[in-house]
């Protein structure tokens, strides 16, 4: 693996950042860029920490390594407070799709929190129609390039308020004009998603796709809630359902682990797990296994046959792009080509579309990495 001087990396004499991949777990509020947080900041006379774009990157990244969800989250007061009207939104999320093409994402699903953008009198409708607005025009640019991508919307709800049932009837309310999913995010320990079993019936009832933030900051007992009062499809991180594994031996490259119960479903059902392995070493979901990636028990949950997918959380936090999470978990755990194209597979196996238009990423992936 080689790293030219723009940043990108090489593996087996292709550009990573050329490969088509998908992006399933990216929050519209850690992805804005630190040069577009300062410009809307001052328009409405919003005060930051520093006025150079890559001192405010800096000091994001600085402050997100706190090892602690509840601090890192703290950052987002920032990024929230520029996103408060409709100009201001519509143009996070076009930049926020342009970015992905540049990284050579072609699908992605930007999730965030309408609830969170009501401050400068937006109601909820409004929030999610702005936020379209800035798919399609950065669609419709990233087209104009030559590039093809597409964006659908994770319609969220914070778990430690009371609107998830609101927030899910949104969420369906925008099936088809741009909302593919309902996602729970927020401080997850003492927050588990059976608080919100009344938004969950609704959706279940509703035949509307579920992603669920858990095993980040909690551990089983979320992961388990996630799935059986959420009816989660994919699990938000998920990392910590390492914690019901128990290894028996290890013997070199040899491992043996026993599964429990709550882990063997999980595996043996395929359910995706949304990993951000920069993410997870930051807010300390993985403290348990260690402090640096190679401790990330990312490569024993894809070794043992989990559906793991490879994620960027919150760009701007991390400092990071997909491109830059698989170039670390290449230099990790010595990941090759076939390994890259595995967990692209799986995220489009896993994204909130219809089986055909899943199969078409799977065509699209395949035909990239052979070329």
């Amino acid at each position: 693996m080689s790293i030219d001087a723009n940043g990108d990396v090489t593996l087996e004499g292709v550009s990573l950042r050329s490969l088509p991949k998908v992006s399933l777990h990216d929050h519209l509020d850690g992805a804005v860029r630190p040069a577009t947080i300062i410009e809307l900041a001052d328009g409405i006379g919003l005060e930051v920490p520093e006025t150079n774009p890559a001192h405010l990157g800096k000091w994001f990244q600085k402050q997100s390594n706190a090892g602690s969800l509840v601090e890192y989250l703290k950052t987002f007061d920032l990024t929230t407070g520029v996103m408060q009207t409709k100009e201001g939104l519509t143009r996070v999320a076009r930049e926020f799709v342009q970015d992905l093409a540049a990284d050579g994402v072609i699908y992605g699903e930007m999730r965030w929190a309408p609830e969170q953008h009501l401050g400068r009198g937006l109601s909820l409708e409004q929030t999610v129609e702005a936020v379209q607005q800035g798919i399609e025009e950065g669609e419709d640019a990233v087209d104009r390039a030559g590039q093809n991508i597409r964006v659908g919307q994770l319609i969220t709800a914070m778990r430690h308020t009371d609107r998830a049932r609101e927030i899910a009837e949104l969420a369906v309310a925008f099936r088809g004009r741009g909302a593919v999913g309902f996602d729970l995010a927020g401080p997850e320990d003492g927050f588990l998603p059976s608080n919100h079993r009344a938004a969950f019936d609704y959706l279940a009832e509703n035949f509307f796709p579920v992603t669920v933030h858990a095993g980040e900051a909690a551990g089983p007992d979320s992961i388990s809630s996630a799935l059986i009062d959420g009816r989660a499809l994919r699990l938000g991180h998920g990392v910590r359902i390492a914690e019901d594994l128990q290894v028996i031996t290890e013997e070199g490259d040899e491992v043996q682990v026993q599964f429990g119960d709550l882990a063997r479903w999980v595996r043996d059902r395929e359910i995706p797990l949304e990993l951000s392995p920069s993410s997870n070493l930051q807010t300390g979901a993985v403290a348990a296994w260690g402090k640096t990636l190679a401790d990330h028990p990312f490569d024993l949950l894809y070794q043992l046959g989990f559906s793991v997918t490879v994620n960027v959380d919150n760009r701007t936090m991390s400092g990071t792009s997909l491109t830059r999470e698989l170039a670390l978990l290449v230099e990790a755990f010595e990941y090759d080509l076939d390994d890259i194209e595995t967990f692209q597979f799986n995220a489009a196996s896993a994204a909130f579309l219809p089986v055909e238009e899943r199969e078409e990423l799977v065509e699209m992936i395949a035909d990239g990495f052979a070329d």
